[in-house]
């Protein structure tokens, strides 16, 4: 499951070895300010839509990026029977890789909430 750090200008999100295999990166950082809505999902595996790079284990995990041809471009690492956190992202402003962000997390609602809070500070 990957790690999620909020500081107030950085979401920092870091993968495990499994992730990094079919994300093909260890960690994926986006600005706070780049964070355009931020939402806890009770099934994250739902999100994720279009063509896609990675691994899917049909509904139990979703590892990779969605979205290669049409649509919004996400990155997700998704686990059935976990909350999620799905963040929508300005790709310009977060790097020009990815609109969303789709993450399997126990913690969800903290890490929305700090995000929240991150958000509020820069305002």
């Amino acid at each position: 499951m990957a790690s999620v750090t909020v500081a107030i200008e950085l979401v920092d999100i870091r993968f495990t070895g499994w992730e990094r295999l079919w994300i093909g990166r260890e960690r994926l950082a986006v600005p706070v300010t780049a964070v355009r809505s931020v939402a806890v999902v009770a099934d994250p595996l739902r999100l994720a839509r279009g063509a896609r790079r990675g691994m899917v284990v049909s509904g139990f995990v979703e590892i990779g990026v969605w979205g290669l041809f049409a649509g919004p471009r996400q990155l997700v690492a998704a686990r059935r029977g976990e909350l999620g956190l799905h963040l929508g992202l300005d790709r310009a402003a977060a790097g020009g890789q990815f609109d969303e962000v789709v993450l399997s997390n126990p913690a969800a609602p903290e890490i929305a909430d700090a995000i929240g809070r991150a958000l509020a500070a820069g305002a």
